[in-house]
């Protein structure tokens, strides 16, 4: 149980890392709780350590009054782990079940002049260029939609970030004309929703399934500390 809350433990700040960059979008949206479970689990991990040090202290000292104590702790611990899975499991869903705010975000704060615009703006970037992706769902709705950018450069001269062009091994652009009128061997067709679905499917199952799978191997450890204390 000590080395299941340091998994845990462990787990939740690989999530809070943000090793796949997408917070900007949940940030903006104000559904980052996926995040919020996760800073929940960081404590519920170390918090399961600590705690099961104590509870073998309480068993080998043979003390009712240690022993419940640690039972008092570990279902406080054990309510907040189940508030984290819950948290992480249900926010889900708001991003990755459609690509509709993704893309409504991308069109508002992409080359705006603000903080978050800012922050979208490198990240759909980086995004762009390294997944070989363009916009949310393809290129097109950069051209379908009233967008930023668009207010920005006009469709002549950019119908879409150049970032969505196809690029050698040095990131230079293969055929940037090709690229603007969009030939298909110049230009990244397919979208970016696919890369940000499996970044937070990826946080929100690390920390709610695996949360999950740890308090139902805490259930049984816990009756046998409540049988081994109503023996004592």
């Amino acid at each position: 149980m000590q080395l299941a809350g340091l998994a845990l433990y462990a787990e939740s700040v690989w999530v809070t890392a943000d090793p796949y960059k997408v917070y900007p979008i949940l940030g903006v949206s104000g559904k980052d709780d996926v995040y919020a479970g996760a800073w929940i689990s960081i404590f519920t991990g170390f918090a399961f350590f600590c705690i099961c040090v104590f509870g073998i202290i309480s068993l080998v000292r043979g003390s009712r009054l240690m022993v419940l104590l640690y039972l008092v702790l570990i279902l406080v611990v054990y309510l907040f782990e189940c508030a984290s899975c819950i948290t992480a499991y249900t926010h889900r869903d708001f991003v990755v079940s459609n690509s509709n705010l993704v893309t409504k975000q991308m069109l508002t704060y992409y080359s705006a002049d603000t903080h978050q615009g800012r922050e979208l703006t490198r990240m759909w970037d980086r995004f762009m260029m390294e997944q070989q992706c363009c916009g949310t769902n393809s290129p097109m709705d950069w051209v379908n939609y009233t967008s930023v950018f668009r207010g920005r450069y006009p469709e002549v001269v950019a119908p879409w970030p150049f970032y969505c062009c196809k690029r050698d091994p040095n990131f230079v652009i293969i055929n940037e004309e090709g690229c603007r009128l969009g030939h298909v061997d110049y230009i990244n067709t397919k979208g970016c929703f696919e890369h940000i679905k499996h970044a937070v499917d990826s946080y929100a199952w690390g920390v709610s399934w695996f949360g999950f799978a740890i308090l139902m191997f805490t259930c049984p450890v816990v009756l046998l500390v409540i049988y081994h204390y109503t023996t004592m």
